[in-house]
């Protein structure tokens, strides 16, 4: 199952990065979303949040937001929070230091919030001590849905987060286009399955 869970060993050595809300005891589920916002896919995933009284984290490319503002409005009317996913989606691996760092800049100044999560999981050391130094919080996760893959199994996606999730869980959805298909099966029964265990969603 470690296609869905990051092995602790890896969480370990990586202590400036946040996995899982490690002080929550109660039944507390956070739910994100990267690579939006999307014109369509997130409104219906606002809908679906609604019908639980859920609460969730936008991980936003700026690039997006410039594009569908009124989305990002209905985001934060609804009680949701911002998060930074660079303005440009880029991959920390294989961009220079300052140029990541002023992409992530340039995203704040249209999402005005301090955590941020590294499109495709990919940050360098040197880039999260800098952030943190700037008082980012780096959100990465306790389970990856994989939504956006083209021949995701989508029973075994569904039972692996189900099987793991626990309270102070970071999980990670999409709301994109290529996760589209996946999403629509998989968000609703997750929602459906721990709101009638008695959890609750809400952003970070």
């Amino acid at each position: 199952m470690y296609r869905y869970t990051t092995p602790g060993i890896f969480q370990l050595f990586n202590p400036l990065l946040t996995w899982k809300v490690s002080k929550e005891k109660e039944p507390v589920i956070y739910l994100t979303f990267d690579d939006g916002p999307h014109p369509e896919i997130t409104p219906w995933v606002l809908d679906q949040l609604n019908a639980f009284q859920a609460k969730a984290t936008f991980f936003c490319v700026g690039d997006n937001v410039e594009r569908y503002p009124e989305v990002v409005e209905r985001i934060q009317a609804e009680g949701h929070s911002l998060g930074n996913h660079t303005f440009n989606h880029l991959n920390g691996w294989k961009s220079g230091n300052d140029f990541y760092l002023s992409n992530i800049e340039q995203c704040e100044a249209l999402t005005d919030t301090k955590l941020f999560r590294p499109p495709y999981g990919k940050i360098g050391p040197l880039q999260a001590l800098k952030l943190k130094k700037s008082d980012y919080k780096v959100i990465m996760w306790t389970l990856l849905s994989r939504d956006y893959e083209k021949d995701l199994d989508v029973a075994e996606s569904a039972y692996a987060l189900k099987k793991h999730s626990e309270a102070g869980s970071i999980i990670l959805f999409h709301d994109s286009e290529k996760a589209r298909h996946n999403l629509i099966q998989l968000l609703p029964d997750y929602l459906e399955h721990f709101h009638q265990r008695g959890f609750q969603f809400k952003a970070l």
